[in-house]
C-alpha cells in the first residue's frame, strides 16, 4: 500500500474517523439519505436505471420490481455492450448472459447463468426465484425455463458487437488464417470498445425500509464459452440482507467468487461500518488474497479492478474500488447525481 492516514468524514452531523491505507476522494465514503424516502444506487452505466427505479418506488412499487425495471432499460439498449442485447459475446461469438436478484423482505433469490437468446436475464432470474424451487438455472435449462414462461429467443449479437468480436478474433493469433482489415479501414467508432469489461448493478431502499438488488451482465468479453462470473452468484456479485443492507459489484468476477465479496461487505455493515468503509475493507481483503503472480502488476498490486456499491437500511450509501476513477449513480430526496468512489490505489 502506498500510504496510511486518517480520513475524517462528516455524515449528517456525525464525524467518522477511519484508518485505511490508500487514497480517498473528498466524497469517497458516500452520504446518508433520509431513511423515510427511497434511495437507489447503481453503477456508472446506471443513469437510466436509477431514475426508472425511483419513479416506480415513489408510486409504491416493490423495490425488486423497481430495480429490475431499471436495469431492463440498459439490457434493452443495443448500444450498451456490457449487458443484454448487444452485449459482447464469448470467444465463439455467442452472447451468454448472467444475472441475479435478491428480495430483502423474503430473503429470496434467483439467478441465471450462461443464458443465450434472452435479452432480459434479470427478468428470468426473478421468475426462477418466484416460480421454481431453485435459485440458479444455467445454459440450456435456463433458456428452456424462460421459453416456458413466454420469453422469445432472439439473436443478441448486434452488428456493432459482431464487428468488435470479429476484429478481436482476427488479431488474436498471428499464426492462424484469420486476417484483420488494414488499420485505416477499421471502423474508428469500434476501437474504444476493445477489452470492454462491464456489468450493471442496482440496489434500492423503499419508503418502508425494505431492500432489494439486481446484478446483470454479458460477462467478460470474449470469455471461454460457459464461463460464469460473480454476477449470478448470491453473495459474490450481489447480496441483500433486509436487516442490514444491499451490495452489488462490477469488475473482475473471479475475485468476488473467491472472496464472497458482497456478502462480506454486508457483514461489515452489520458490524457497524458505513457502506463506503465496508466497500473499502472488501477491496483490501481482495488485495490481501491476491497471491498469483499472473494477477499482479510490477508493484505487486492487483492488475485488475473491482468496484462495490453499498446501501444500508438506515439510508447510508457509498462505493469503493481498488483503483481510482470509479463513479456511481444515486438518487434520493436530494435528486439524482453521479458521485465518485473511494479507492485504494492511484493508477
Amino acid at each position: 500500500m502506498d500510504r496510511r492516514f486518517f480520513l475524517s468524514k462528516i455524515l449528517k452531523g456525525t464525524t467518522i474517523f477511519t484508518l485505511f491505507p490508500g487514497v480517498f476522494n473528498d466524497n469517497s465514503m458516500g452520504k446518508t439519505s433520509l431513511a423515510d424516502h427511497p434511495v437507489v444506487i447503481s453503477s456508472a452505466n446506471g443513469e437510466t436505471a436509477v431514475s426508472t427505479a425511483m419513479n416506480l418506488l415513489v408510486q409504491g412499487s416493490d423495490p425488486l420490481d423497481a430495480v429490475i425495471a431499471g436495469v431492463n432499460k440498459v439490457e434493452d439498449d443495443p448500444e450498451e455492450l456490457t449487458v443484454g442485447l448487444g452485449g459482447l459475446p464469448n470467444e465463439a461469438g455467442i452472447v451468454q448472459l448472467d444475472a441475479s436478484v435478491m428480495h430483502g423482505p423474503t430473503h429470496n433469490a434467483g439467478a441465471v447463468a450462461a443464458l443465450e437468446g434472452i435479452r432480459n436475464p434479470s427478468k428470468v432470474a426473478k421468475l426462477v426465484m418466484e416460480r421454481s424451487d431453485h435459485v440458479l438455472l444455467v445454459g440450456e435449462g435456463a433458456q428452456d425455463f424462460a421459453k416456458a414462461h413466454g420469453f422469445t429467443v432472439e439473436d443478441l449479437l448486434t452488428e456493432k458487437s459482431r464487428k468488435i468480436w470479429l476484429y478481436w478474433k482476427e488479431t488474436l493469433n498471428n499464426n492462424d488464417d484469420w486476417l484483420p482489415p488494414e488499420n485505416e479501414k477499421l471502423d474508428e467508432e469500434l476501437r474504444k470498445f476493445f477489452n470492454v469489461h462491464g456489468t450493471i448493478t442496482c440496489c434500492a431502499l423503499d419508503a418502508n425500509n425494505d431492500l432489494a438488488g439486481v446484478t446483470t451482465t454479458s460477462g467478460l468479453s470474449f470469455k471461454m464459452p460457459g464461463r460464469v462470473g460473480d454476477s449470478p452468484i448470491p453473495g459474490a456479485g450481489l447480496y441483500v440482507d433486509n436487516a442490514v443492507g444491499a451490495v452489488g459489484s462490477t469488475g473482475r468476477g473471479e475475485a468476488n467468487l473467491k472472496n464472497l465479496s458482497c456478502y462480506q461487505a454486508v457483514e461489515f455493515m452489520r458490524q457497524g461500518l458505513h457502506p463506503g468503509e465496508a466497500c473499502i475493507k472488501v477491496c483490501q481483503r481482495i488485495v490481501e488474497h491476491t497471491h498469483l503472480p499472473s494477477l499482479k502488476n510490477k508493484k505487486g498490486q492487483p492488475n485488475f479492478n473491482v468496484k462495490f456499491y453499498a446501501l444500508k437500511k438506515n439510508g447510508e450509501y457509498g462505493g469503493a474500488s481498488i483503483y481510482e476513477g470509479g463513479e456511481f449513480w444515486v438518487t434520493d430526496r436530494e435528486g439524482q447525481r453521479k458521485e465518485k468512489m473511494a479507492y485504494l490505489y492511484r493508477r
